[in-house]
């Protein structure tokens, strides 16, 4: 007896034959299904038969046509058929081929001849199930494997979204901490960072760098935590003494932000330490010129000099936007990257607007 009670679909138009067949069949240790054409052939299929043995010639539909319609159902198509038949000639066998059956037993039916075609074709029915059992448990396994690993990809992108987060937050908590104590400058950091954005925008650098420069540049100031406030916040202009060391601030602001392996704070020590070097040479700490200046710090020198211009300050009123603009391209060659001035004066009405956007009114 098989391990396994294979369900054998028998159709016949002739009474005494299925009686015959199915007799057969039951001493063979197989299950038994009865169709009396092939229209009930073809409806008993759907009841998880393993095998079908059916004659080649019956009323209504036969056994090529039953055969063919099997094989359209994508859930039989692999459904072993076997046709009883007295059918010798050539052309038949082969119609009967290209109609889906897989092997022919001839008329009488042998007892000996049925047992072993059955059994060959059931065991490779059961070979092919388990492959396709195989197959789909693998699919189910590798989907499975992608969803999960899918899960943890997104995973590990918020947690890297959460520390770019934190990181950008620690950047601009050090930032605002060296705006802090002067007051009148709130909000400075802020519009520097869009400013230099808009300039890196128009100027087309590439999207990364453009994205470092808006939380870079904000940076730019950092030494003035370095800076004692009876300098920082003297009411009036400094003398030659306090302006040298007010100068210090760039290279304390390098000093600070020196070492690290972040990207953005890498552009971040190189603004805040060259950001007052002027294009003909004659800036500070380092006297460096035209092209040996980052261009981030030559973008930040010119908003920033616009930006503290039009802002009130501790000694002085705001300067009108007009005449910032004009200093600004009087200074171009001179103090300023040209390009970068022509750039700022196209994306002028954009600058306006962000400073408006980030005014924040002075604390008492």
């Amino acid at each position: 007896m098989p391990e396994y009670n294979y369900r054998i679909l028998i159709a016949d138009d002739d009474e005494m034959i299925r009686t015959l067949h199915a007799e057969f069949v039951r001493g063979f240790g197989y299950d038994v299904e009865i169709a009396a054409d092939g229209l009930e052939a073809i409806a008993k299929t759907s009841l998880g038969v393993d095998l079908l043995l059916t004659d080649a010639h019956m009323p209504n539909m036969d056994g090529f046509e039953v055969a063919r319609r099997i094989r359209r159902t994508r859930t039989s198509e692999d459904l072993p058929i076997v046709m009883v038949t007295s059918l010798d000639a050539r052309e038949d066998r082969l119609r009967a081929y290209e109609a889906g059956v897989n092997d022919f037993i001839n008329k009488p039916v042998d007892h000996t001849e049925l047992r072993l075609r059955l059994k060959w074709l059931l065991e490779l029915k059961t070979a092919q199930d388990q492959l396709k059992r195989s197959k789909q448990n693998l699919e189910d396994t590798v989907a499975l494997r992608t969803r999960e690993l899918r899960g943890a990809l997104e995973e590990v992108t918020r947690a890297q979204r959460e520390i770019q987060g934190a990181h950008l937050d620690t950047i601009r908590r050090l930032t605002l901490a060296a705006e802090y104590k002067d007051h009148d400058t709130a909000g400075h950091i802020e519009r520097i960072g869009r400013f230099s954005q808009v300039i890196g925008m128009a100027m087309h650098l590439q999207p990364g760098m453009v994205d470092l420069l808006l939380h870079a540049a904000p940076m730019h100031d950092v030494g003035k935590l370095g800076i004692p406030d009876s300098i920082l916040l003297k009411q009036g202009p400094l003398d030659r003494e306090e302006r040298a060391i007010m100068n210090t601030h760039t290279t304390i602001g390098g000093e600070i932000l020196s070492g690290s392996s972040s990207p953005v704070i890498q552009m971040g020590q190189r603004i805040a330490l060259t950001h007052h070097e002027k294009w003909d040479g004659s800036g500070y700490p380092n006297g460096l010129s035209g092209d040996a200046i980052p261009i981030e710090a030559r973008i930040c020198s010119v908003v920033d000099y616009y930006d503290a211009l039009t802002m009130d300050r501790p000694y002085r009123e705001a300067v009108g936007s007009d005449e910032v603009v004009e200093m600004i391209e009087a200074d171009s060659g001179s103090a300023f990257d040209p390009h970068v001035v022509d750039i700022f004066v196209k994306a002028r009405v954009e600058i306006e607007k962000i400073q408006l956007e980030y005014i924040v009114e002075p604390t008492t």
